[in-house]
């Protein structure tokens, strides 16, 4: 029996045997046979599935052949199963929209797990709805077409094959220690961080960096600064953890600590993503840098530094990060793999500060479990080898053909007013608009006809926000940056012109 057709004949003797567990007065064969026809017409077994043998099911449910054979019997005759010579016995394939098919619940019905706690209901709020995919131009998605996947899965399979039988067990390590080496060295030498392998700790992804840095160093009610406009995903960690978001304003120089509005008390956490600021792209100067140092000195918070695509850089020097300028082991330094390799890889790292190594290390294994071991073993060979500055480097030429692509597209409108944003750095650029109404109306065409614009006015926490679009190119093909891009500028243009040019 194949492997997956064993898996299925397993579970049915199981939902069978709880079946007849159940108290009845009907006779074994008639509940039998009630149970596989109801889940037969139900679709939960699906035309041409294979059902188990009668012997096996009787010795399963411990009952007599006899009573299996006459409920299968039964069903065969009625059509529901059909019983093939020599190879088993089989759902029918039915056009079961003509069958009766059991009463389902109603959607209002009441649950008990439809009762959230405020955090719940608050987190839902900054998640928004499930939308389908679009190639173009949802922000912060890499180009998952240029990795190198042959190279990635032979390192994987290699490391899988390799992996020793402790790595099956419960771990509390902070993460592969070829990893945490490989990821030291990068970091001291292409952003200036100021770190030893100990110090890093591997995590599942940057949300969960932030979850941890909120529940380890700030207790509920305690004030966060938040960029204002800011990323929604640390954001929405830092809420559900039920701190209280300060909204931060961002100008051109980054995060203005002498702008934050009094009256929240000192912060436990400066939220900030310096070296590009998301998601207005703009790079925090060196003297908003020492000022917000002092700010968190003087506070006594902690500094989130959020370097989530610093790599990537277009006619411009690389700027060091945040963290290597003091020696106050007051910064802690997230990193994310999702936007350089890929998001399903789901691996992120904290540089924490050698007090918070240890807490925090011991914290992650309890709550989150440390994960996926052959995975950060392939990843370090793949950074200490070489192939990941290669792929950086690919990737920069590839992103930054793309945002010229997507300024070609929108060249008509640019000609016409449209400000994009200057694009030296990053995933995206900004498409600034004037009017909150022509920002609604652009999404909402972009929806209909299957392109995300990502409103800029999301981004903040007090309305109203300043209307714009943020627009991924780095995951849009060329050739669908092109036609999206024409599609916006036609939009664009109609609006300004009072035209209203449908899709």
């Amino acid at each position: 029996m194949e492997p997956v057709v064993a898996a299925r004949a397993d579970w049915l003797g199981e939902a069978l045997g709880m079946v007849l567990s159940e108290s009845s007065s009907l006779p074994l064969t008639r509940r039998l046979y009630r149970a596989l026809r109801d889940w037969v017409q139900s679709g939960r077994l699906a035309s041409g599935a294979r059902l188990p043998s009668s012997r096996r099911l009787a010795r399963e449910l411990g009952v007599g052949r006899n009573t299996v054979l006459d409920a299968l019997d039964q069903l065969v005759a009625e059509g529901f199963l059909e019983a093939r010579p020599g190879a088993g016995t089989y759902v029918a394939d039915l056009p079961f929209s003509h069958l009766e098919a059991p009463a389902q619940e109603t959607s209002d019905d009441p649950s008990p797990a439809a009762a959230l706690s405020a955090r719940g209901e608050r987190l839902l709020r900054l998640s928004g709805a499930a939308a389908g995919h679009h190639e173009a131009f949802p922000p912060g998605v890499p180009a998952l077409d240029r990795f190198p996947d042959e190279l990635w899965q032979r390192l994987l399979r290699r490391h899988r094959r390799r992996a020793p039988e402790a790595w099956r067990d419960y771990r509390a390590e902070g993460g592969v220690p070829a990893l945490r080496e490989a990821l030291c060295d990068y970091l001291r030498l292409s952003r200036s961080v100021r770190c030893r392998p100990e110090q890093v700790l591997v995590v599942q992804g940057a949300q969960q960096g932030f979850e941890l840095i909120a529940r380890m160093l700030a207790d509920p009610g305690e004030a966060v600064w938040m960029e204002e406009p800011g990323y929604g995903g640390a954001r929405a960690c830092f809420e559900a953890s039920g701190l209280s978001l300060v909204p931060a304003p961002v100008d051109d120089e980054g995060l203005n600590p002498a702008r934050v509005p009094a009256g929240h008390g000192a912060p436990r956490l400066i939220y900030l993503t310096p070296s590009h600021q998301y998601p207005c792209g703009v790079t925090m100067s060196l003297a908003r840098r020492l000022a917000l140092l002092e700010a968190a000195e003087a506070h006594g918070a902690w500094i989130v530094e959020d370097d989530y695509d610093s790599e990537f850089r277009y006619g411009q020097r690389p700027v060091a990060a945040l963290q290597g300028l003091t020696e106050a082991a007051r910064v802690i330094y997230v990193g994310t793999l999702s936007k350089v390799l890929y998001p399903g890889l789901r691996l992120g790292y904290l540089v924490l500060p050698a007090p918070l190594v240890e807490p925090f290390r011991r914290a992650n294994a309890r709550l989150h479990r440390e994960a996926q071991y052959p995975v950060q073993a392939a990843l370090g060979e793949f950074i200490a080898a070489g192939h990941f500055s290669r792929h950086v480097r690919r990737m920069r030429e590839c992103y930054r053909q793309r945002q010229a692509l997507l300024r070609r597209a929108l060249a008509p409108a640019v000609a016409r007013g449209l400000v994009l944003s200057e694009g030296q750095a990053g995933m995206h650029l900004v498409a600034w608009l004037d009017d909150p109404a022509h920002e609604a109306a652009l999404v909402e065409r972009g929806e209909a006809a299957g392109i995300t614009l990502s409103p800029l006015s999301g981004f903040y926490q007090q309305a109203p926000g300043r209307p714009g679009l943020v627009l991924g190119y780095a995951g849009t093909r060329d050739e669908e940056i092109l036609r999206a891009g024409r599609w916006l500028a036609e939009a664009w243009l109609a609006r300004v012109d009072g035209v209203d040019r449908r899709n």
